[in-house]
């Protein structure tokens, strides 16, 4: 069996209540990171370092390209990065903000990131919280959410956000072990009723994933591109 290592990012940039598409607003910073396997007996976090050693308000190019070189070496041990939509937020801020587009871009192609492969399968988004409802997993932490991690990190709530972070990538983790084992994806929808989308190989990675034959969109106005998603992985030279 693969060993999933699920990874999430909080973003630092303050945002207004009402956006519709965040990355209009980069560069956005990272707050803080967190990655969770089974066999770690706690995730693993990075975050900045101000002069007195604790939490700063952003990690530095440097510590971004730390973090980068760090999730490079956990790959190169055999873990399989895992992530919701990894691929069209957390890996793309990661390239920007350590300048390490190739590497981020890698990494990104060779990873897991369910909604991507949901995307594929599918032609829709669907939310974490939703198949978390749909595969009767708790959910997201209550109080806390990645709009309101910005503010509260920059208000000295590092804590809190880094707990929710952490509580993300378990999620995360979870998620992605009970579709495989049930060999499907459960959502409930907006309206309240459950649908599945079959998994008989498993999850697939990125570079797999974007080679599914296209679905049927033709009942959408708006269908998610899947160029969209590579876009920024193609120009790095990772596909």
């Amino acid at each position: 069996m693969r060993r999933f290592l699920a990874f999430d990012i909080e973003t630092a940039k303050i945002l207004p209540e009402t956006v519709s598409d965040i990355m209009a607003h980069r560069p956005l910073g990272i707050a803080c990171a967190a990655a969770s396997a089974d066999d770690l007996p706690e995730p693993l976090v990075w975050h900045g370092r101000d002069e007195s050693g604790g939490p700063s308000g952003r990690m530095t190019r440097e510590e971004a390209a730390l973090l980068v070189a760090d999730l490079t070496s956990l790959a190169s041990r055999g873990y399989t990065l895992l992530t919701w939509n990894g691929l069209g937020f957390d890996f793309d801020v990661l390239a920007e903000e350590s300048g390490e587009s190739k590497a981020c871009a890698l990494l990104a192609a060779g990873h897991v990131d369910m909604l991507f492969h949901a995307v594929c399968s599918l032609g829709h988004r669907i939310s974490l919280q939703k198949a978390a409802e749909g595969m009767h997993l708790p959910g997201k932490k209550a109080g806390v959410s990645g709009a309101l991690a910005p503010a509260m990190w920059a208000a000295g709530r590092h804590e809190e956000v880094v707990e929710y972070c952490k509580q993300d990538v378990r999620l995360t983790l979870q998620l992605a072990q009970a579709c495989e084992g049930a060999r499907q994806l459960a959502w409930v929808t907006q309206r309240g009723s459950r649908k599945q989308m079959p998994l008989r190989s498993g999850w697939l990675a990125v570079k797999e994933a974007g080679a599914l034959p296209l679905p049927d969109t033709s009942w959408m106005s708006d269908p998610p591109s899947r160029d969209r998603y590579l876009g920024w992985i193609r120009q790095a030279g990772a596909l």
